[in-house]
């Protein structure tokens, strides 16, 4: 694994820890040598991740759709920042330039990204790491329905599987390491 996708918030939220694990884990990102590829925002998790990486001497590549640049504040000192014409090609590109994938807390825009990549890898378009730091429990919820969907036939365990949580980055980053793809196709 060389690059790593972080998705975040374009807003801090209302638990200062959740701006505390954003700092570690792009500081462990870029101190595993690896590249951060995120949102390409400067405001909330997505710049506190963006500055911490960078500050601790990481690459860090940011993905903007031409119409969030000015919203989101688009980051000027980012190693690299790529501009595209619409979420679809934003969401695309990120998955092409990263190795791997993690959720950091977010609204609808972090859980539409989030879910998407699980969507393709579930069906077979990627066979790369996939998960989520669970700070304070915010994705509590979500993995209980997850699990839910999973008792009511609609997602199988194999899938379910393939989203890593972890307390830490550091525990996230090393499940993500030695993560191996699953065989299993949607439809098998």
């Amino acid at each position: 694994m060389k690059s790593v996708c972080v998705f975040c918030a374009s807003s801090v939220g209302n638990d200062p820890a959740f701006a505390v694990v954003a700092s570690k884990l792009a500081t462990a990102i870029a101190q595993r040598g690896l590249t951060l590829v995120y949102g390409g925002g400067h405001v909330g998790l997505m710049g506190v991740i963006a500055d911490a990486a960078l500050a601790a001497g990481g690459e860090v590549v940011g993905v903007i759709p031409a119409s969030l640049k000015s919203k989101e504040i688009a980051h000027g000192g980012l190693t690299e920042l790529h501009v595209t014409g619409s979420m679809h090609e934003r969401k695309a590109l990120m998955e092409r330039l990263s190795d791997g994938f993690i959720a950091l807390p977010g609204g609808f825009g972090t859980l539409d990204e989030f879910c998407e990549i699980v969507t393709w890898a579930q069906l077979g378009y990627h066979a790369k790491p996939i998960g989520m730091v669970d700070i304070n429990g915010y994705f509590g919820a979500l993995r209980g329905f997850f699990d839910h969907a999973v008792a009511a036939g609609f997602i199988r365990a194999e899938h379910r599987n393939l989203i890593l949580e972890a307390e830490s980055p550091a525990a996230l980053l090393d499940a993500m390491a030695i993560w191996q793809p699953t065989t299993a196709v949607k439809w098998t």
